[in-house]
């Protein structure tokens, strides 16, 4: 077992929040990163740099989150640390002795789970224990036990394509933990996940890490999701980017389990939001207990002008008309005529009773407009029904020069769902938006614009 020699850190422990619900980290380093450089070499000859002078310490006991945008070197920095990456200079230490090689002391977990498909969920697990070379009794008895304590006992014997991508996550945990690794590095280990199954998971990887008699108790977090790094971290360090550089480091002196609605939580995110971005996160005006950047009803994705064609088959069909008749006339196959159904109902346009699509008298009218006039009831229905446009387009007239950044909006998003799911939904929002004229985007800068013709009010708050 590890040391638990532990001491109380952080102004709000002493004042308010009992001993026993603060991070508890010891002075022990367990991997010591100093003066790390790294480049790459191009096709052409040319030196491309990818991180520049990284000095940090993980002690023993510790969750620090690796924080950035896309190219700032965290999974390359997470890399080092494992040992499958050697410095251009500087050096990694693994409990004073160097890295040279893959780190004995660490496993690592990642976002595509990477399981052997043709594998059982034993078998996968038992592979970092073959490696070792532990002995088959012993590796069972260890991969057994593993997978009981995330929760798979009774799936031993199924294979991935059998599980949903949570339980996948599982075996990964599995995998990772059963070799008791010193430290657990994790690589966007919930960003393939919806948006309850990942909370789920970090809250269970969390007791798992914070369990006093758990092997392993110390973890490097990448992520891009700031609410993650808050609600999980003692410690967060903010990478920039071209190379990647470590700007800032944030302390988390919160009580666990913690969440955005506990005290601090709020700062915190903000605080590593102006860390990342050199400006101060404006709240929407809605933010607090009901955030619809955050709680958002999801959005379906669906093309606006098959949306159209499908509310003009409802129309031309008196209105009515069987789900399986309507995917036979518009040759879609069901699954993907669903989206479009969604997309119908959430508008207000069409609605679903006893298997049939009924189409609204507001239906009928967009169906049978012009263009123009199309693009005019279009913007009054998303306005009305989808709270992601209806935000975006008032925090666009609320601010100067009538533009918010691509980046605040999916940050935000990060809070409901992962990555690609935030992805998503704000690809949906710029298309729709676009479509009823209610805002422009500059995909080159990632910024979402006011039309011209409504810049002038939007600047002048």
């Amino acid at each position: 077992m590890k040391n638990n020699n532990t001491k109380n850190t952080g102004a709000r422990a002493k004042n308010s929040i009992p001993v026993h619900h603060i991070p508890l980290v010891a002075e022990t380093s367990v991997i010591t990163v100093s003066g790390l450089h790294k480049h790459f070499t191009a096709p052409g000859g040319d030196r491309l740099p990818v991180l520049e002078n990284i000095d940090f310490t993980l002690r023993e006991g510790e969750i620090v989150a690796l924080l950035g945008r896309s190219g700032s070197g965290k999974s390359t920095l997470l890399r080092h640390v494992a040992g499958l990456l050697a410095p251009s200079s500087g050096t990694v230490h693994y409990r004073g002795r160097p890295v040279e090689g893959p780190n004995p002391g660490t496993a690592m977990l990642f976002q595509s789970f990477a399981l052997m498909p043709w594998l059982t969920v034993q078998q996968n697990v038992e592979l970092g224990l073959q490696a070792r070379g532990v002995e088959p009794v012993a590796r069972r008895e260890r991969a057994v036990a593993a997978i009981d304590m995330v929760g798979l006992d009774g799936f031993e014997n199924a294979y991935p394509k059998e599980l949903s991508g949570g339980m996948r996550q599982r075996v990964g945990f599995a995998r990772a933990l059963v070799v008791e690794p010193d430290v657990l590095l994790m690589d966007e280990p919930f960003s393939a996940l919806d948006v309850l199954t990942a909370q789920t998971l970090r809250n269970e990887l969390l007791a798992l890490l914070t369990h006093p008699e758990s092997p392993t108790r110390t973890a490097l977090l990448v992520t891009h999701s700031i609410e993650e790094a808050v609600q999980l971290a003692d410690r967060i360090l903010v990478l920039g980017t071209d190379p990647g550089t470590i700007q800032v480091e944030l302390r988390v002196d919160l009580p666990r389990p913690r969440n955005r609605h506990t005290r601090g939580f709020e700062a915190l995110v903000e605080d590593a939001y102006e860390s990342l971005t050199g400006e101060r996160a404006e709240l929407p005006p809605t933010a607090g207990t009901h955030d619809p950047l955050r709680a958002a009803t999801p959005l379906p994705q669906a093309d606006v002008e098959q949306l159209t064609g499908l509310l003009e088959e409802l129309d031309e069909r008196g209105g009515e008309v069987e789900l399986a008749v309507v995917s036979d006339a518009l040759s879609y196959e069901l699954d993907d005529l669903m989206p479009l159904v969604e997309a119908a109902e959430l508008l207000g346009y069409a609605r679903v009773e006893t298997g049939k699509l009924r189409l609204s008298g507001t239906g009928r009218g967009f169906a049978r407009a012009d263009i123009l006039t199309r693009k005019h009831l279009f913007a009054g229905a998303v306005l009305a029904n989808v709270p992601l446009i209806a935000t975006i387009r008032t925090l666009l007239m609320a601010s100067d020069g009538g533009r918010l950044r691509e980046q605040y909006v999916t940050d935000r998003l990060r809070a409901s769902c992962p990555e690609h799911g935030s992805r998503q939904q704000l690809g949906t929002a710029i298309t729709w938006g676009r479509y009823a004229e209610l805002y422009e985007y500059d995909a080159r800068d990632g910024v979402l614009l006011l039309p011209r013709e409504d810049r002038g009010a939007g600047s002048q708050r």
